[in-house]
């Protein structure tokens, strides 16, 4: 699917500097404030509009090893398809956001692909890393949080760890209203903390080509 590209009154290539960056010093970045906050603003209205059904419950693995596990993860999902303005307005500032960082780091990022996620009270998401080496096209992770007034004491925090031994975080995320973090997908073990109200964000990916003369990857 393809996207019109949309200028938004931010110093774009400011914080794509920002972002290229960071993602070089630790393969990690968190923005309190990213995407304007009008279009934030409108994806929280659009995930909140959507009914029960609209969702699904979320699993690991992909095609033939995908299963569903509710003691890795309670978390419910739709996928984005681009059917509405706003989300289209969305899909348009991550290419943005794809081209600037190709510009600047080389990646080869070819494609996107998200999810809206919603976490019940009593959801979580254990420790995992987006992508096994070698084994994914997903290169970069996003993740846009959408939930005005969130506190700590509400959970759901993002958990960052060091690395897949460790035991303990680094690093804490809260999932308020605007909040977007980038970080490398095979490299960045993050857990979701159990929430204890419910909780909204969009999980995406930018992927590379992988396709080979057996298959497309990533389909189009």
């Amino acid at each position: 699917m393809s996207v019109e590209l949309v200028e938004y009154a931010v110093d774009s290539e400011a914080l794509y500097d920002q972002i290229a960056d960071g993602l070089v010093a630790s393969g990690f970045v968190h923005l309190p404030v990213a995407l304007p906050p009008e279009l934030s603003e409108g994806l929280l209205q659009h995930v909140l509009a959507m009914a029960d059904e609209d969702f699904r419950a979320a699993g690991v693995g992909r095609a033939d090893d995908f299963t569903r596990n509710p003691f890795v993860r309670r978390d419910q999902i739709r996928w984005m398809s681009g059917d509405s303005a706003v989300e289209r307005d969305y899909l348009a500032w991550m290419e943005q956001l794809r081209v600037g960082l190709n510009r600047r780091l080389f990646l080869g990022l070819f494609d996107y692909e998200c999810h809206f996620a919603r976490y019940p009270a009593g959801s979580f998401y254990k420790k995992h890393v987006d992508a096994f080496r070698g084994r994914s096209n997903r290169v970069l992770s996003t993740v846009l949080y959408l939930n005005p007034g969130w506190t700590l004491a509400d959970g759901g925090q993002l958990l960052v760890y060091p690395d897949s031994a460790s035991l303990e975080p680094d690093q804490q995320v809260i999932p308020l209203m605007g909040t977007l973090v980038v970080f490398l997908s095979e490299k960045i073990p993050h857990e979701v903390a159990l929430a204890t109200r419910l909780r909204h964000s969009i999980a995406g990916w930018f992927r590379v080509n992988a396709s080979s003369a057996e298959a497309v990857d990533p389909p189009r």
